[in-house]
């Protein structure tokens, strides 16, 4: 069995027919599409994909402060900013 990652599920078919009802009934959270009762796709708000993209972006960039901290470094002075 497929792992359900949405709390609100849907049919492909009932999206067809009612696809700004389910929008408006997802409140913001994504929505697990259907097919024979199996995850087919989800259906995620654009603002909740832009968080989305926006923390896989805060956590690569974390990974590269990780992977540059020990250095090597430059030195440099204010003055030759």
């Amino acid at each position: 069995m497929n792992a359900m990652l949405a709390s609100m599920t849907t049919s492909v078919t009932e999206l067809k027919r009612n696809y700004a009802g389910i929008l408006k009934q997802a409140d913001d959270c994504p929505v697990a599409v259907l097919n024979h009762n199996r995850p087919e796709a989800y259906l995620l708000p654009a603002a909740y994909y832009e968080g989305l993209m926006a923390y896989i972006e805060d956590i690569e960039d974390a990974k590269l402060v990780r992977e540059r901290a020990d250095g090597p470094f430059v030195k440099v002075r204010l003055d030759e900013l």
